[in-house]
């Protein structure tokens, strides 16, 4: 019995010994980007407080609930996200297991769009980055493709996730997946019934003019064959003079479908007549009138076909002529809705038309023109305007054009 007691003594002392030898070892968790993601994190934004460093020491013995221990952290940027402190769970089989607590989950707040730096920076950029330019730099500025080019690059284009538009199938209204209409400034069309939220979608942004001028234009898609009821709605709700189409209907595939009558159509609950046509070397001229009960709206549509897609016009003369000619008749109908302008996208021609419409009225009324200003305040309303280096190019040796007429007339 003796010896019986004496090796059970001894038998409990080595397991005492070899439970104290056990240590369980967690090493600290640093909440902090992803490698590939933290230089430029850390390099754009000032974080609010320092994060924090989460040390776990846990009891060897199972007693008790862990002791978390949080230092500060001064080399890592923080987490935008709450974390619930990591339970420890003692469970048969295993000294410890890691477990996250979960009882919270069904009381966590719906997510919220929250821009990234990098999205912080590009919306600065485009709405502080400006080179005002007087007449004899921009006819510097002109003969320097290479700094031209270079600017250009550095524009954000500011294209729209398509997560960011909360209307069931709107894609089947795009022309292009990636060529969305910017929601802030996006052209919602009188819905169908209230249940019906596709039928307000148009591809289509209200865009900024001169000097800011709300809604001075609308840039848009070439209609596609549903969706060409949506544009003469749209032109007849807006009240748009003109519309301007700057595309073939077609080039290495469609580009548009014709979405006008050769005398007398009916769109949804549009009517719209051809008045008269007027063929020019460049464009074609259509004087219609659109019908809408006793009601009725005179509109001017400019067919513009002598600009090659995703390339620039041989001159710029024959689309400053055409730009010119638009503007007078926007003038004319002072107290009616935006120009309407597309292209096939509604973002490359579109926005140099635009872009070079604006620099002429600020070359006309300040003698100085900031083009890169103008490109940036098309691009907060819709992404993507003025598409390629060339195009940006293109609308200096517009905007240069135009300058030098003004000269002339000056001298005259």
């Amino acid at each position: 019995m003796i010896l019986y007691r004496l090796k059970e003594r001894f038998q409990l002392s080595l397991r005492q010994d070899k439970e104290k030898n056990q240590e369980i070892h967690l090493s600290p968790i640093t909440l902090q980007p992803a490698l590939s993601e933290a230089k430029t994190v850390h390099s754009m934004v000032q974080p609010e407080q320092a994060p924090k460093v989460l040390n776990v020491v846990v009891d060897p013995q199972g007693r008790g609930a862990p002791e978390i221990k949080a230092t500060t952290a001064t080399s890592v940027c923080p987490s935008p996200f709450k974390m619930k402190p990591i339970g420890l769970q003692k469970r048969r089989g295993s000294n410890v297991s890691l477990t996250l607590d979960m009882s919270s989950l069904g009381n966590i707040e719906p997510f919220v769009s929250i821009p990234t730096p990098r999205e912080k920076v590009a919306m600065e950029y485009l709405q502080s980055a400006s080179r005002i330019l007087t007449r004899s730099q921009l006819r510097d500025v002109v003969a320097s493709s290479h700094l031209l080019q270079s600017e250009f690059m550095e524009i954000p284009m500011n294209f729209v996730d398509p997560k960011e538009i909360d209307i069931p199938r709107h894609g089947t209204k795009n022309r292009y997946k990636t060529i969305l209409p910017n929601p802030l400034s996006r052209v919602c069309l009188r819905p169908k019934n209230v249940t019906d939220s596709l039928s307000t979608y148009i591809n289509a942004n209200y865009i900024r003019g001169y000097s800011g001028k709300e809604k001075a234009f609308i840039a848009t898609q070439g209609p596609m064959i549903n969706t060409v009821d949506d544009f003469w709605q749209m032109v007849w709700q807006e009240d748009s003079p003109v519309i301007v189409m700057i595309t073939k209907l077609k080039e290495k595939n469609e580009k548009c479908v014709l979405y006008w009558p050769e005398k007398r159509g009916i769109y949804g609950k549009v009517e719209v007549l051809v008045i008269s046509v007027n063929e020019c070397d460049n464009h074609t001229i259509r004087n219609l009138v659109l019908k809408q009960g006793s009601h009725t709206q005179h509109v001017k549509h400019y067919w513009y076909t002598s600009w090659p897609d995703h390339k620039t016009p041989d001159s710029a003369q024959p689309l400053l002529q055409l730009m010119l000619d638009v503007e007078e008749d926007r003038l004319a109908s002072q107290g009616r809705g935006p120009v309407v302008v597309h292209c096939s996208a509604g973002i490359g021609r579109t926005g140099c038309f635009i872009a070079t419409s604006i620099g002429c009225q600020q070359l006309k009324e300040e003698g100085v023109v900031d083009a890169l200003s103008i490109v940036c305040q098309l691009r907060m309303d819709r992404g993507g305007m003025v598409q390629t280096s060339e195009q940006y190019e293109f609308v200096h040796h517009a905007l240069c054009l135009y300058e030098s007429r003004l000269s002339a007339e000056t001298v005259q």
